[in-house]
């Protein structure tokens, strides 16, 4: 196993960024810590076939970033980092990749726990964990939290209530049209969930066999993929990858209110302005979909079931406080939550000077 991790310059805010490679198992993967102010950095690894190194390194910095503000307004006493291993997760998986991607974990030293993300599953992640005691997640063990997407599922189904109840004036979500774009693990789930409350139901993906079984379990109505943002709806709940709101499809969407699980939902900052113009309530995602990493850390702090949902109860408490910021001041929801983050980074950083 000839594992090679090489230091790359970070961006400017940036504190790491390793780029991993190993030969015999044909690993490539980053490993980026943006920020250990409040902690050590946690949040999950990705597995993604991207079409060039370069975009890779792209997402996992605007990954890692997010992290930092997604641990800072969930109260987890956690930095922000993340990892993208580059494959197709449905052919490329083995142990001995996984086995590498730990020994590169592990050689971080506590700085960076990893978890599973998009492609990565609690079986993989094990794997990972046969090589490093900082990747979490995991089924067994005293304080193992299993697969984070049933939390992170619960924690934007409740979040998305109080948006309901703000632009709606209930958060009763009968006959609501929901438009969940992306079945996948935490998609499905919140799907399920939005099903029970009544909710009318609207399906997006390109995974035919979801589609179907959402169709004939749930009762969802199946919209293409590019016709997404054509759809009547009240609701739009993106939960595939990100930059799915660009100006372009932010000017065509039909819902009113905006809750979902993916990371990174809006193309370029100023698309908030753009929904917020139009009267489209944006919930920022770093907020809304904090559930799994809530869960991964009371396995990082050894704690009991009550840490969680303790934490995933205070979500919709900081939805109810950036919305009520944001129709006080008049700026986007997301400038609100981002004013929250500095605040809590700042307020860190003076502490630590003053111990010092």
């Amino acid at each position: 196993m000839q594992l090679k991790i090489t230091q790359e310059t970070p961006p400017a805010g940036f504190e790491r960024l390793l780029f991993v490679e190993e030969s015999d198992s044909g690993l490539q993967a980053f490993i980026c810590v943006h920020s250990t102010v409040l902690g050590p950095a946690a949040g999950g690894c990705r597995m993604w076939k991207y079409g060039s190194l370069d975009q890779a390194r792209t997402d996992v910095l605007r990954l890692a970033s997010g992290m930092t503000s997604k641990n800072a307004m969930a109260g987890l006493g956690l930095g922000g980092g993340k990892s993208v291993i580059v494959g197709d997760a449905k052919t490329e998986k083995s142990e001995a990749l996984f086995r590498a991607f730990g020994q590169a974990v592990e050689s971080l030293k506590g700085t960076y726990y990893t978890a599973e993300d998009v492609g990565i599953s609690p079986e993989d992640m094990a794997m990972v964990a046969a090589e490093t005691d900082y990747a979490v997640g995991l089924e067994c063990g005293q304080h193992g939290s299993g697969d984070p997407s049933p939390f992170t599922a619960e924690g934007v189904f409740q979040c998305l209530k109080v948006g309901a109840e703000s632009v709606f004036g209930t958060s009763d979500l009968t006959g609501r049209r929901v438009l969940v774009q992306g079945l996948g693990h935490v998609g499905m789930s919140l799907a399920e969930k939005l099903h029970e409350a009544g909710a009318q139901l609207i399906v997006a993906d390109i995974n035919e066999a979801a589609l179907k079984r959402a169709a004939k379990d749930l009762g969802a109505e199946v919209c293409a993929v590019d016709a997404v943002f054509d759809a009547q709806m009240d609701i739009f709940a993106p939960c595939a990858l990100g930059g799915v709101l660009t100006e372009e499809s932010a000017a065509r969407l039909k819902a009113k209110l905006v809750c979902g699980a993916a990371n990174n939902q809006l193309a370029t900052p100023g698309v908030a302005e753009t929904l917020r113009a139009r009267d489209i309530r944006y919930l920022p995602d770093y907020v809304v979909n904090a559930g799994g990493i809530i869960s991964v850390a009371r396995e990082i702090h050894k704690t009991g079931e009550d840490y969680r949902d303790d934490r995933l109860k205070l979500l919709a408490g900081r939805i109810r406080e950036i919305l009520d910021l944001s129709d006080q001041s008049g700026k986007t929801t997301t400038r609100v939550a981002d004013e929250l983050v500095a605040k809590i980074l700042a307020d860190a950083r003076s502490l630590q000077k003053g111990a010092a």
